[in-house]
């Protein structure tokens, strides 16, 4: 493997866990939008803001990761992405400032118009931002996005039957991955809720079945190069993506959440993993390779160096997080109506109480 090709790897991964962790996120605002009316989706809403919370604002640092080491080491890539594709680029950037405004101020606001209005701009972006993400992905594996500044139509690069593909492929299996990873956390926080977001996990696995098998008609006739490349030296990864989708529906059957997440994430992994093979040695399908795309060696070196010593400083941060949020008991005394519309009703105080102790005022608001 050449040095190119190792930092090209390094990026490949930060956008398999942008895929897996941000996926979910994007998920998780998909139900919210289908959670139902303000006192029935309630319960769905509470869960869904208190397992993305702790996690949603360190989700984009995968991304951020992304642009900056293809900026850095394949500038010629990034040039013809950024100014062929900046429509979706824009509106991608735009539904993720809406939403993670929309999501931090609604748990702020009391009036109930502006709450209402809150929440419906942090759904509505929760499936716009993922169409976009996914229509840019269609539009270079495409071969749209040939090398230079816009030398790609502006419009067609990103619309079109590929694109539009991988756009509704991309809301689909965000929306998959969050249902598979709320039915943990219903276990643990809401039981009741658990069974809800396992039947969504069912029936979006396989709607994204469908749409997969369909979407292989839509590159066979829109994008053969990719199309060949795909059931070439991608087979083995899109074989194992379907297998890894089957003991994922399999072990939501038998309500084995834990292990359920694992097969979700090495289907969606499998399938990212197929689109790289699938396209090799092309960053830039049938227009530019690897090794002509990237900066010298000097740079790369000093790139790697770079990330390996962030690497031990993110990473065991962004575990711990996602550990401490995952192990952490949040039925704390007083909260076992966090997810119901009825209040937790209070001990009445014994009588020895009552009658050594003076009365004390009641506290107002949250503790």
């Amino acid at each position: 493997m050449s040095l190119p090709e190792v930092v090209l790897a390094v990026l490949f991964l930060a956008l398999i866990a942008y895929a897996l962790f941000g996926g979910a996120d994007f998920g998780a605002g998909i139900w919210d939008l289908l959670a139902g009316g303000t006192v029935r989706g309630r319960p769905q809403r509470t869960l869904i803001e208190h397992s993305v919370g702790p996690v949603w604002e360190a989700n984009h640092v995968w991304l951020i990761f992304v642009l900056v080491v293809l900026w850095t080491g394949f500038p010629t890539a990034f040039a013809a992405v950024a100014s062929t594709l900046y429509i979706p680029l824009t509106l991608a950037g735009f539904g993720m400032v809406v939403r993670g405004g929309a999501f931090a101020f609604r748990k702020t606001i009391t009036t109930p118009r502006m709450q209402r209005f809150l929440g419906a701009s942090f759904a509505l972006s929760s499936v716009v931002t993922p169409y976009f993400l996914g229509a840019i992905v269609g539009a270079v594996a495409s071969g749209r996005v040939p090398p230079g500044i816009a030398t790609g139509n502006v419009v067609t690069s990103w619309n079109n039957p590929t694109s539009v593909l991988g756009g509704w492929l991309a809301i689909l299996v965000c929306a998959y991955l969050a249902a598979v990873f709320l039915c943990g956390d219903a276990r643990r926080e809401a039981p009741d809720l658990a069974d809800v977001f396992r039947a969504r996990a069912l029936a979006t696995a396989v709607v994204v079945g469908v749409v997969a098998l369909a979407g292989f008609f839509v590159l066979r006739s829109d994008a053969p190069v990719l199309f060949d490349g795909l059931f070439g030296r991608g087979l083995v990864l899109i074989i194992g993506s379907a297998l890894a989708g089957a003991a994922s529906i399999v072990l939501l059957l038998r309500r084995s959440y834990t292990l359920s997440r694992i097969t979700a994430a090495v289907a969606v992994t499998a399938v990212l993993c197929g689109w790289a093979a699938g396209q090799y040695p092309y960053i830039l399908l049938a227009h530019l390779t690897i090794a002509d795309a990237a900066v010298s060696r000097t740079t790369l070196v000093a790139m790697l160096v770079a990330i390996g010593i962030g690497a031990m400083l993110l990473v065991p941060a962004l575990v711990y997080m996602y550990r401490l949020f995952q192990t952490a008991p949040s039925h704390r005394p007083g909260s076992a109506g966090l997810y119901t519309d009825h209040p937790v009703p209070s001990a009445p105080p014994s009588s020895a109480t009552s009658a050594s102790a003076p009365a004390q005022p009641r506290p107002q608001g949250p503790i």
